[in-house]
Order: structure tokens, then sequence, then C-alpha cells
């Protein structure tokens, strides 16, 4: 029996300095041969027989072979499960549980008792979100917690100062959303701004508008009135 455990050790130990040993030739050829490429955070095997798993900046995904001779930026699909293993894997890696958004850089907008939550992040120039504004108008009981995310043009940071910098921010962002009326001139530390795009770069928040519910599920776009309805009744709410 000890002898049989003392096999498997060693051969746990074989495998284990093999796949240490090919990950170091994954590593230090790409670093030689394409040194702006950056740093790679982790290498693991795919599904795919000979494929590595590249991640960097801590959600982006490439692949490359077991000597680094080769580099794939793309989707990886599993044909018999019809899966985007690239897709499932990214979006694991960017999740982000309802707790963790920056919500201090926030402000809220509360509707009936504010039992249910949500939070999203949009740009005050986006069409989408506006029109997304408009359907979650015939929200009830629900606290909206926005996150300016100026990523369109210039005047996405200006409208966003001005919207933050006023007295009433919830009123002043839903007039010029919902009503068209222009945020007045504002000024006031906006450093949030910058907070919240590098915030969405660092977790792939890459359009507006972004919608968060409380167990964390993410839903990129903006949605009618009824699926809003519908995740916020479905969803366990914190």
């Amino acid at each position: 029996m000890k002898t049989i455990q003392t096999l498997l050790l060693t051969l746990l130990a074989a495998l284990s300095l093999g796949a240490a040993a090919q990950e170091a030739t994954i590593r230090k050829n790409l670093a030689e041969r394409l040194p702006n490429l950056p740093k790679i955070d982790e290498v693991s095997k795919t599904p795919m027989p000979g494929l590595y798993e590249l991640r960097v900046n801590q959600s982006e995904i490439f692949y490359t072979d077991a000597e680094g001779n080769f580099l794939i930026q793309g989707a990886l699909i599993d044909t018999q499960a019809k899966v985007n293993l690239t897709e499932q894997r990214t979006d694991k890696l960017s999740a982000i549980s309802f707790s963790d958004l920056p919500l201090k850089d926030a402000f809220t907008i509360v509707r009936g008792n504010g039992k249910r939550k949500m939070a999203v992040f949009e740009d005050p120039n986006c069409g989408y979100c506006k029109r997304f504004e408009r359907d979650l108008e015939k929200i009830d009981n629900v606290t909206v917690h926005v996150l300016l995310y100026p990523i369109l043009s210039p005047d996405s940071a200006d409208k966003s100062r001005n919207i933050w910098c006023a007295k009433n921010k919830g009123k002043t962002f839903t007039d010029w959303m919902v009503r068209d009326i222009t945020p007045p001139p504002a000024s006031c530390d906006t450093a949030l701004l910058a907070r919240n795009v590098e915030f969405g770069k660092k977790y792939r928040i890459t359009g507006t508008p972004t919608i968060f519910f409380a167990d964390g599920t993410r839903v990129p776009g903006a949605i009618g009135a009824d699926r809003i309805e519908k995740f916020l009744t479905d969803v366990k709410q914190p």
C-alpha cells in the first residue's frame, strides 16, 4: 500500500514539475519575442489538447501553444457543448459582487419603499441609457445607484460633472435623461469620475448602460421595464 502511495506521490510531483517547466517555457519565449505583451498573470491548460490560456490585465484572454510559438486572440468555442469558453471565462474573471461595486462614488434615486436594489453605469450622452431611464421610471419600490461613466465623448465628462455637482443629483440626472433638460453648469471635486472609469476598465465594462442587480447579475445594454421588473423580482435582495 505504501509503495502505491509513494508511486502516486512521485507521479504527481513529476506532473507538477512538468507543468511548471512548461509554463516557464511559455513565459520566457513570449517575453523575449513579444516584449510589448502585457505581463502574464496566469498560464493554464484549456480543454483543447496543446492549447494554453494566457491571462493578462486581470481578465484579458489570449491562447498559445506549448512552446509559445503562436499567439491567438479570439474566441475558443466548444462545438459539442455549443459554449463560448472564452466568453464564459472572461465573465467569470470580471464578475463583481454587488457589495464590491464603488457605491460611494454613486448617487441614489429611490422610488417607493426602495427595498429592491440595482446599480447602473451610465454615460449622460448615451441614447440607450436615456431609453433605459424612461423605462426605469415605470418601476416602483427600488433604489437605483447611478454611477456616472463618461466614456463616449469629452462632453460626457462635462455633463457628468454638472450632474454630480448639482444640489439634487438625482433630479438633475433624471431631468436630462428623461426630459432633455440640460444640466446647469456646476463645479466641485469630480475625482470619482476617473475612479469609475478605471473601475470599469478593470472589470470590462465596455458600454452603457451596464446594469448590476443585487446578486451580482450583470446585464449589458438597455432592457425594457418588463425585464427590469423580472430581474428585480427574481433576484434575492441583500
